[in-house]
This record gives structure tokens, C-alpha cells and sequence, in this order.
């Protein structure tokens, strides 16, 4: 059974959005249940700090073993910080991806629709 944190929020996509101590800043990343699916995760492409983007667009890649994946935003704003542990440890994503393996932290933009996101019940309902 996959890690659904309750404090957390989803996507379809399988990314998730973690509140930080900023009202304004997220930090995104990949579900247990997505990790778990690609299985040994070997690379992950994100953008540099600056780069902005809307809801739903592509922020990335991340590489497994066994496939290649978009990664897609959950809300539109900009990249504030990347995770720089990823860039030598890439499997931090399989181990810990709500700790250590978070992706990008971003600063909402102020206009961010945020009512597409799951609660922690709709996203179990969602992977069953």
C-alpha cells in the first residue's frame, strides 16, 4: 500500500504539493505510489530557480530504469529552489520522496486555481 500523507495534496499525475512555512512558497514532488511504479529512479531533468510556469505544464523529467516520465506542475508560479541532492542522488526519490527526495520548491502565483488538487482520500480512490 502506497504512502498517502494526509497533510498533503495530489494530482492525477501523480505529483504532489507540500505546504512550507511561506503561505506563498509549495514544495513539489512525486507520490510514493508514483515512485513505486517507475521503479529505480536514475536521473531526474528540473528547471533552474527563475524559470515559471503555468498549471499542468511540464516542469521536468524524471528516468527509471524502465521508463521516462514528464513531470507535470501542479500549480502555476515560479521555481524558487531545486533539491541540489538530486542532481548525485537520484534515488532519494524512491526512498523518501515526501523528505529528502522533494523535486522544486515554488512560489504560487497569485492567481493559482488550486481546486483541481486531491485531498489524501481522493488520491487513494484514485491509485485504489
Amino acid at each position: 500500500m502506497a504512502n498517502i500523507p494526509q497533510e498533503l495534496q495530489f494530482t492525477k499525475e501523480h505529483e504532489y504539493v507540500k505546504a512550507t512555512d511561506d503561505p506563498n512558497v509549495v514544495v513539489i514532488g512525486i507520490t510514493d505510489y508514483a515512485q513505486g511504479e517507475l521503479g529505480d529512479i536514475v536521473y531526474v531533468d528540473l528547471p533552474k530557480p527563475g524559470t515559471s510556469f503555468g498549471a499542468h505544464d511540464v516542469f521536468g523529467t524524471i528516468e527509471a530504469v524502465k521508463a521516462v516520465s514528464e513531470l507535470y506542475a501542479p500549480v502555476a508560479g515560479e521555481v524558487v529552489e531545486v533539491n541540489p541532492r538530486l542532481d548525485g542522488e537520484p534515488a532519494l526519490v524512491n526512498t523518501d520522496p515526501y523528505g529528502d527526495g522533494w523535486m522544486i520548491k515554488v512560489r504560487v502565483a497569485a492567481d493559482a486555481d488550486r481546486s483541481a488538487l486531491m485531498d489524501a482520500g481522493a488520491y487513494s480512490s484514485l491509485i485504489g
